[in-house]
């Protein structure tokens, strides 16, 4: 599956929020240091357990998903071991206030790099692209010019709701509560598509084939680890970002991107810390 991105989306405006908070000094903590993590011999992950094809639980629930997959990637590279981890299903609300409370290690949990939470935690280099997307059952829905004058549904107080105005200003948008209610609204004709994260998305059309996603993204989302913040974890996020850079180079990140079925545009291009301002 092929993706194009709308428009010269890059992480050039994002770099400020990541690169910027490296190694910074924030507010006290007392999560666990990379030798305390060693020394302990195992790894403490936050995760999702409800969005394929991140993290989601199979038919025997067990975890599996790309963020799953690094985990066990981090876990090697930091202890030798991929299996000593344990993961920790977490909700979107209890994603930073665990890693802050000391309840995980890291966070590997859709969360992308924003300025405000980068007052709280640190940030990997980013390990893929999210973005704005489209899901449609309409076979004579193609391309995003189809859209112009169509009804797409987005959840109510979202980001999205800017992104597709500012890319579609004569279509008909209208909100939905929940992911539910979005595929009523398909299921009953009261929109034509759906906007929201390729990575949900994506999800979605696995789970229901006779859906389909448009193969244009309208943003550019950098997905990354967080780790507590402050000068003596710098060892913990050197490690994190080399294995991260490793998880590309060798290929690992590619064939993981693909068996999970997620667009192959999404994997970033590599920055080195030597090369951050």
């Amino acid at each position: 599956m092929f993706y194009e991105r709308l428009g010269q989306l890059s992480l050039a405006g994002l770099s400020f929020v990541f690169w910027g908070s490296l190694g910074a000094i924030g507010l006290p903590s007392h999560a666990a240091e990379l030798s305390e993590i060693q020394q302990r011999g195992y790894l403490t992950v936050g995760v999702k357990d409800n969005l394929r094809p991140l993290g989601f639980r199979d038919a025997e629930g067990n975890l599996e998903g790309l963020e799953i997959d690094l985990a066990h990637w981090l876990a090697e590279h930091l202890l030798g071991d991929a299996e000593a981890i344990v993961l920790q299903p977490l909700s979107n609300q209890e994603r930073l206030s665990a890693l802050l409370d000391d309840e995980v290690d890291l966070v590997i949990a859709r969360l992308s790099a924003t300025v405000s939470r980068a007052r709280l935690v640190d940030f990997s280099t980013p390990y893929y692209l999210d973005g704005t997307a489209f899901v449609t059952r309409n076979g004579a829905i193609q391309q995003l010019t189809d859209l112009q004058q169509q009804t797409i549904s987005v959840l109510d107080d979202s980001d999205t709701i800017a992104i597709v105005r500012s890319a579609l200003p004569n279509a008909q948008l209208v909100g939905v509560s929940s992911y539910a209610q979005a595929k009523d609204f398909l299921e009953t004709g009261q929109a034509s598509a759906f906007a929201a994260d390729v990575s949900v998305l994506i999800g979605w059309i696995q789970e229901y084939p006779e859906y389909h996603v448009l193969p244009t993204l309208l943003s550019a989302d950098a997905l990354v680890v967080a780790m507590p913040r402050g000068l003596q974890y710098d060892d913990l996020r050197q490690q994190v970002n080399q294995a991260i850079a490793q998880w590309q180079t060798e290929g690992v990140m590619r064939q993981q991107v693909l068996h999970w079925g997620l667009p192959e545009a999404g994997i970033p291009e590599m920055r080195t810390e030597l090369g951050a301002e």
